[in-house]
């Protein structure tokens, strides 16, 4: 790539040394021959905000959840590791918490249009009192779940005895006698003469309420529908924890989580006359920290990032992202492939990460003249993009993740296969990953444009890395497009990513 531009960008400094992968856990494997059912197969995964917990959707409407279990034991005691300089060399390790039926199938009579149950996005909300908040949304209705354990509470010491009892009578055996008594309308009695034996009934016992265990229990708090006519490609919960976005096609929604009744279009690119629609929304997302900007991608590889505090309807953008064409290039393919599937903020919420089928870019949002860094993914592909073209395979919508230091990203790819990158200064990491027990390291080779020193203000650094133009997987063999890994999260706190390959979650720590 070219180097130029007034301002100068740079990725974070350090980690320069490539990290070594290590499987983790799996979570519903499959055995060899096993056929997989495609409501099983995984759909969206979410670490919450302190990692502690993580949220896989699949197509059949599911949302699963587990949570953490290595830092469990040493809660509290912190401190006394410190003195000691206890040596901890645990990595984060899930278990299975809960699940629940998030959506279910629907059929909008009106436009005879069938809705399936596959959940698009899971995003974290802030925690209270002990309870844990979700959304999840399929293509039209977005969800609020409440997950929290509540006591199961039983009566005990009862005093029917099933073996005394006679119907609706008198129990069999009862010192009371009812013949002498005189009874009135609604239970009254007339008759004074009723005794308490001495020392009483040593039968009755008053009933004790005891309670023996807790559950999970999953309950929908609110559900935000009808205001999407196109299908929901995402949502993402806004950094003063009372509104969230999601977006369509062509418009973005703001709502309050409280209110499910109503909700504010803040971005409409419809045009008067669909003939000259021209680009879609592809994803949006809010600014990690900023609650009045946020930024959303287009199919023709755009990133718009906008200020809510501008206008109510958002009709312009504060700054507009693009990468710039190599002149020549340009082919059949070539919108398709520039259409951003996914967006992420980094934690810091200086840098913006965008994949599309072909790269993926890291942006500064103090600079809107190009990426600061590119990093090659499926660039051996493109000889072969008439036929990823003829089967579908080209419109894969690939998701993307940072590491919450903001060094290393991350992105997946076809035979399973997920590639990490190393985006500080002068790190050449590119490493690629087999989602399975034994994952099959390849170091691919980075190649980098020699860069300007930190000091030097004058230029703008970019870098192209990790092009790997091999075509095969780490064991030597064609890639399988009917293996695809489209969904991984990278621990917030951690060098540790989950990712979906079809049914299995696949962990892995560094």
């Amino acid at each position: 790539m070219i180097n130029g531009g007034s301002e100068t960008a740079v990725a974070p400094v350090g980690g320069s040394q490539p990290l070594d992968w290590k499987f983790s856990q799996v979570f519903g494997e499959r055995t060899a021959g096993e056929e997989i059912q495609e409501v099983d197969i995984i759909s969206a995964i979410e670490f919450n905000r302190n990692g502690d917990h993580l949220a896989t959707g699949d197509r059949g409407g599911r949302v699963v959840l587990f949570e953490r279990t290595d830092t469990q034991d040493h809660v509290g005691h912190r401190r006394d590791l410190e003195k000691m300089d206890y040596p901890i060399n645990r990595h984060p390790e899930f278990r299975y918490k809960t699940e629940f039926q998030s959506h279910e199938p629907e059929f909008d009579y009106l436009k005879s249009l069938e809705i399936e149950e596959k959940i698009n996005k899971i995003r974290w909300c802030q925690s209270s009192n002990g309870a844990l908040f979700l959304l999840s949304t399929n293509d039209k209705t977005i969800k609020l779940w409440k997950v929290q354990e509540k006591k199961v509470k039983k009566v005990c010491n009862m005093n029917v005895d099933s073996t005394k009892a006679m119907g609706n009578g008198p129990i069999v055996g009862s010192s009371i006698s009812t013949s002498s008594k005189q009874y009135i309308a609604n239970g009254g009695c007339t008759s004074n003469d009723f005794s308490f034996p001495t020392g009483g009934f040593p039968s009755l016992h008053l009933p004790v309420v005891t309670s023996h265990e807790t559950n999970l229990m999953a309950r929908c708090r609110r559900i935000y529908t009808h205001a999407h006519d196109y299908h929901i490609n995402s949502i993402s919960n806004n950094s003063d924890g009372e509104t969230f976005i999601s977006a369509d096609d062509l418009r973005i929604n703001l709502w309050n989580l409280e209110i499910s009744s109503q909700s504010f279009n803040i971005v409409d690119v419809k045009p008067a006359n669909m003939e000259d629609l021209t680009e879609v929304i592809t994803s949006a997302e809010f600014h990690p920290t900023h609650c009045n900007m946020l930024a959303y991608s287009s199919s023709k590889g755009s990133i718009r990032l906008i200020d809510m505090r501008q206008s109510a309807l958002c009709d312009t953008h504060r700054k507009l992202f693009e990468g710039q064409e190599a002149p020549g290039s340009r082919s059949f393919f070539t919108e398709i492939i520039a259409s951003i599937s996914d967006i992420k903020f980094a934690k810091d919420g200086r840098h913006i990460l965008t994949r599309d089928y072909m790269t993926l870019k890291l942006w500064d949002i103090n600079m809107d003249s190009g990426p600061v860094a590119t990093f090659q993914v499926h660039e051996y592909l493109r000889p072969k993009l008439c036929d990823l073209y003829e089967n579908d395979s080209i419109f894969d919508k690939f998701e993307c993740c940072l590491s919450g230091n903001g060094l290393r990203v991350a992105t997946g790819s076809y035979s399973n296969l997920f590639r990490v990158f190393g985006c500080s200064e002068g790190s050449t990491e590119a490493t690629t990953l087999e989602a399975s027990k034994n994952p099959m390291r390849r170091q691919g080779q980075a190649t980098s444009r020699p860069s300007r020193s930190l000091g030097n203000l004058s230029g703008v650094v970019r870098r192209v890395k990790g092009a790997d133009n091999s075509g095969v997987d780490a064991n030597g063999n064609a890639f399988d497009f009917t293996s695809k890994l489209l969904h991984l999260a990278w621990h917030p706190t951690e060098n540790s990513i989950a990712c979906a390959a079809s049914n299995s979650l696949y962990m892995y720590y560094a």
